[in-house]
């Protein structure tokens, strides 16, 4: 088969299977009582981003069976596996009195660890282990490991509306794909975007929230796909990027932000105004 076949196969095989988890696991989290609120103060289940990497490991499955499983497949399935369950440990345990980068390395410094702290520092160590196999040379494997963690975080700092979070990814994705000139591996990605595909009229319609255990895995896919295909003056570009993004964060708010900005603004509110109306 080619690799578009390949890659459209897992796009379509991933949607089903996101499908069927959904119809499962939503009515699940209900019954367990793993809701929150959301920004209406609705509680909906939490932490459905779980299902991403399941759709994502069977449909994997399918390729080891019938056509080709290398090893950046398997470090990408290491990669959402990893960033999930971190997530999905902050959605249930969060402590919502330490928040971002400076609240949970404070509080670590102080000799408490905060779920948010470990999660940060679970992720660096993925960062880690990914950029380690990426590429050699510690220029390369310190610039990799910055370019996936600050986007795991970046997509979790988005992921405050509903639809954010998946625009974003979107957005970026693009962005990325424009940047690599056609040295994409589709068949990593297509069964993610198959999931995301089939989730996103659920979070549009702020029926769900995929929770840090859904948005890790935008993240860090989007850090894996920049660090695997983009040339080094590109990464370096994407990295000033994300760090000014950060700093800015850590200062501002990013809702009020895109509030501000009506181009902005307009993409935030597409397909929410029945919602939030």
């Amino acid at each position: 088969m080619t690799e578009l076949v390949v890659s459209l196969t897992g796009l379509l095989l991933a949607l089903a299977i996101e499908g069927i988890l959904l119809y499962f696991i939503v009515p699940m989290l209900y019954q367990v009582g793993a809701v929150r609120k959301n920004f209406r103060d609705k509680d909906i289940p939490v932490s459905v981003g779980i299902t991403f990497p399941l759709s994502i490991m069977l449909t994997f499955l399918v390729y080891k069976l019938f056509y080709d499983y290398n090893v950046f497949h398997h470090l990408f399935l290491v990669a959402v596996l990893a960033m999930s369950f971190l997530g999905f440990i902050d959605d249930m345990l969060g402590q919502r009195d330490t928040m971002g980068f400076k609240g949970h390395f404070g509080a670590l410094f102080k000799g408490r660890l905060t779920t948010g702290g470990l999660k940060a520092l679970g992720g660096g160590v993925v960062a880690l282990f990914l950029a380690v196999f990426i590429a050699g040379g510690w220029g390369n494997i310190i610039l990799n490991v910055l370019i996936i963690a600050l986007f795991t975080n970046m997509l979790n700092l988005l992921d405050l509306r509903p639809g954010r979070a998946i625009k974003g990814f979107l957005i970026f994705l693009l962005l990325i794909v424009l940047l690599a000139v056609g040295r994409i591996e589709w068949s990593l990605i297509t069964p993610l975007l198959g999931a995301v595909v089939y989730y996103f009229p659920l979070d549009l319609k702020a029926g769900a929230m995929m929770g840090d255990a859904g948005s890790n895995v935008l993240g860090v896919a989007l850090g894996f796909i920049a660090a695997v295909c983009l040339d080094l003056p590109v990464r370096v570009g994407v990295l000033v990027f994300l760090i000014l993004m950060h700093l800015y964060t850590e200062k501002y708010s990013l809702t009020t932000t895109i509030e501000r900005v009506k181009i902005l603004k307009a993409i935030d509110m597409m397909g929410r105004r029945q919602v939030d109306d």
